[in-house]
């Protein structure tokens, strides 16, 4: 029999078509989450301990694998918080864009198997623990669900569930990574607006994305740093080419000091512009 459909099914089911190399499976009560094999759950990830070297030896192989060197334990650290990161957030702030409606999702309820067959970015299980939604929302009536006032109580709903996933995984990756409080949210600013940010485009609401989180991240909403920082540049013959500013540094430099990121402080906006003109061409 098929599982039945949650408020964030189809959210989950949108997200997986745009992004094949990802699957999201919900676990129905008295399911077990699974285990064994690649899966690792998050508040494994959280606690800091043979869960994430297990992990993160991964990330150290791929980088060895693909560049031919071995990186500092803390750039390979970090790769490993943005893999899961970038993911994870996903979880949260899609079925907010696509349909108003946020999930929570502690650490307990969420694994990852980034190792799973035919699968370049994995796959997860969760088990929402409730969510929150609009009035006149058809799911107000499902069980869990938890009616907010207005777009900005949401929104407020989903930085806290973000957060709420977010906070004992980067205490987790933290002492690994050799940051702290600050940074390490700069570092969850930008997987939150990236993430979506990416996404929306291939759902074809790149420019809506960025309104929303200009609203959803506008600065000083702690505990994330910084604001979503989108601007706009100009292209060799006069188009207009969207970009921000990271509030964190991803340290790829580290293993390619000539190859930064479009998004990079360290990239002045001439390279910028060429480097998002040659990604959407």
């Amino acid at each position: 029999m098929p599982a039945p459909r949650s408020a964030v099914s189809d959210a989950y089911t949108r997200l997986t078509e745009v992004l094949p190399g990802l699957a999201v499976t919900e676990l129905t009560a008295g399911r077990r989450a699974p285990r064994g094999g690649g899966w690792v759950s998050a508040d494994s990830l959280a606690e800091g301990g043979r869960g994430l070297d297990a992990f993160l030896a991964w990330d150290d192989a791929q980088v060895v694998r693909d560049y031919g060197q071995r990186a500092r334990p803390d750039v390979v650290a970090g790769f490993g918080l943005h893999r899961y990161a970038w993911t994870a957030c996903l979880l949260i702030t899609v079925p907010w864009f696509l349909h108003r409606r946020v999930p929570r999702l502690p650490v307990t309820h969420v694994s990852y198997d980034r190792c799973a067959p035919g699968l370049s970015m994995g796959r997860m299980a969760v088990r929402p623990d409730g969510f929150a939604c609009l009035p006149g929302d058809p799911a107000a009536a499902l069980p869990g669900a938890r009616v907010v006032a207005d777009e900005e109580a949401l929104r407020a709903e989903v930085r806290a569930a973000v957060a709420e996933h977010l906070e004992p995984v980067l205490a987790g990756f933290g002492p690994r990574m050799r940051r702290r409080g600050r940074a390490l949210w700069g570092m969850a600013t930008d997987e939150v607006v990236e993430g979506l940010w990416y996404v929306a485009h291939l759902f074809g609401e790149e420019e809506r994305a960025r309104r929303e989180l200009e609203l959803l991240l506008p600065g000083a909403t702690r505990p994330y740093v910084g604001a979503a920082a989108f601007r706009e540049l100009t292209g060799p013959n006069g188009e207009p080419v969207h970009t921000r500013e990271r509030a964190s540094c991803c340290m790829f430099y580290t293993l390619r000091p000539e190859d930064t990121c479009a998004t990079c402080p360290r990239t002045c906006d001439a390279d910028r512009a060429g480097k998002l003109l040659a990604a959407a061409g």
